[in-house]
Formats: structure tokens, sequence, C-alpha cells
């Protein structure tokens, strides 16, 4: 029950929207940081929403377990 409880806050988590500027810019990104916040919705559905990028490309980008690992 506590990895689903986990995986939801991770998902709610407006802070992965860093992944994204690499690959649509800061402004794209803080578009949908932004619209998520006030909807109340998920970065993802915002992202997609906006049309700024697939559900394929998301998935591939936003990986948290990416961005919490110390790189070589």
């Amino acid at each position: 029950a506590n990895e689903k409880r986990i995986e939801s806050i991770m998902n709610e988590s407006l802070m992965l929207v860093t992944a994204l500027n690499p690959h649509i810019g800061y402004d794209k990104a803080a578009q949908c940081a932004k619209k998520a916040h006030k909807e109340g919705t998920t970065l993802k559905e915002a992202a997609l929403s906006l049309g700024y990028l697939t559900s394929e490309q998301f998935d591939q980008w936003v990986r948290p377990e990416n961005m919490i690992s110390a790189k070589d």
C-alpha cells in the first residue's frame, strides 16, 4: 500500500518539471507546471493537454530514478 502512495505522490510532484527543460525549454516547462498546479492535475496531464509532448516522450524524459542518483 505504501508503494502505491509513494508512486502517487511522486507522479503529482511538480519538481519533475526540471527534467523537461532540456527537451521543451524553460518557458514551456514552466507553463506545464503552472497549469498542473492551477488545475490540480499531474505534470504529465498538463504537458499533454498543452500539446508540448507525447505520453511516450514524457515517460522517456521524466524518470525520477535518474534524477535522484549520482552521475558518473
